[in-house]
């Protein structure tokens, strides 16, 4: 995975995650275009798509959006799970996650992110191993 980008149906980026080095100029330029390309795409539509040399695989879940970018090798069904996954641990989280958990809670939702996907590999398919992971966490936190 090249970078994961989560955004709201207004277009307001709320989580950006990068795998390969790139400027901030540039990041912001493929932000934009990604954005823009998949807030206007239709909701019947496939959630691939061929955007440069990359497959971007997205998927919606209430006002957020998921959205990838792949080498054109990889698979786009893992990746969508890959998703679902995420946003699976987001809920068992933060109980049913919503945009405002995102945005106020942002640097956990990074940190369930990192437990989960390293260098844009998963590191971890097992739920259970990352939310203790992220409980044992929390608990050094508090001891501080």
């Amino acid at each position: 995975m090249q970078f994961m980008l989560l955004f709201s149906r207004q277009g307001k980026l709320r989580l950006q995650k990068w795998y390969v080095p790139l400027s901030d100029k540039e990041k912001k330029k493929i932000t934009r275009e990604l954005v823009q390309t998949v807030l206007a795409r239709k909701p019947k539509m496939c959630s691939f798509l061929e955007w440069r040399d990359l497959k971007i695989v997205y998927k919606r879940y209430a006002s957020l959006y998921f959205c990838c970018a792949i080498e054109d090798q990889d698979n786009e069904l893992i990746t969508l799970e890959i998703i679902h996954r995420y946003v699976e641990l987001l809920d068992k989280y933060f109980g049913s996650v919503c945009e405002l958990d995102i945005i106020f809670n942002f640097e956990k939702a990074y940190f369930i992110l990192d437990e989960f996907l390293l260098g844009g590999e998963v590191q971890e398919t097992s739920k259970k191993n990352v939310l203790k992971a992220i409980e044992q966490a929390d608990l050094l936190q508090e001891m501080d």
